[in-house]
């Protein structure tokens, strides 16, 4: 498992604990929008792997609700304007025109074939180096990547939201129910530190999107200020000491 809970003792905090291999695990990016009336299809698709055994271990799904669509009658709650900007940012790497929904990005490279494949057929599988994460309380994480690469490294975390229902009352999904999974509903990152070859940050997150039914972090790191991922790890968040002792 690439999600473990680990207990040090009955009195110490319980920790989530989640893990890349040495093989790079593949960073699986959709732009979507709930006022698209094409995205539907690619988000089912994104959803059937929930339960995939691959999930976390060999892909991890990340979906950014952007929000030019928003000016069309209906607005998204899980856009951003900082989506879009991303997804902008991609067309200029990749050298496209204009941006589109919905966009699949595989490990950094637009993926337009992606409805007649699994994802975790997709990846090369090269050697990328072990990345893991804790943390203690669901919202700081401590992320530490073992890596050859003498480059400056930026580390990011994504918190996401899973099993969402929304009710769409305009714009081209008018009427329609749809169905979230892997939402974007915060992203931070930092610059690594460099402590005698291991590499070390610490990221935070506190959306406050409290009433999402399932959560999960996706961890990822890349050169500094680059968008292709090197490695990635993530998985469910669930119960632990503090949550407990809060109630």
């Amino acid at each position: 498992m690439f999600c473990s809970l680990v207990c040090s003792s009955a009195f110490a905090a319980d920790e989530l604990r989640f893990e890349s291999g040495e093989r790079q695990t593949a960073l699986i990016e959709l732009y979507t929008s709930e006022g698209c009336s094409s995205c539907p299809p690619a988000e089912a698709w994104l959803s059937r792997w929930k339960s995939d055994r691959g999930l976390w271990k060999n892909f991890v799904p990340l979906a950014f609700h952007v929000d030019y669509w928003d000016r069309l009658g209906w607005r998204d709650r899980f856009a951003s304007r900082d989506w879009t900007q991303r997804q902008h940012a991609y067309a200029t790497l990749l050298r496209k025109e204009s941006v589109y929904t919905p966009q699949f990005v595989f490990n950094g490279d637009d993926w337009r074939d992606w409805s007649g494949h699994q994802p975790l057929m997709q990846g090369d599988a090269k050697k990328a180096g072990a990345l893991s994460a804790t943390t203690t309380d669901n919202k700081t994480f401590s992320i530490v990547y073992h890596s050859d690469d003498s480059s400056a490294l930026e580390a990011h975390a994504a918190l996401l939201g899973c099993g969402i229902e929304s009710n769409i009352g305009a714009g081209e999904n008018n009427g329609r129910k749809l169905q979230h999974d892997f939402v974007v509903l915060e992203h931070q990152s930092e610059t690594m530190r460099n402590e005698s070859g291991i590499l070390r940050a610490n990221l935070t997150l506190d959306s406050k999107n409290n009433d999402v039914p399932q959560k999960a972090v996706a961890i990822w790191v890349t050169r500094e200020k680059q968008l292709v991922p090197l490695q990635a790890a993530g998985g469910w968040l669930g119960k632990i000491a503090s949550d407990k002792q809060s109630k």
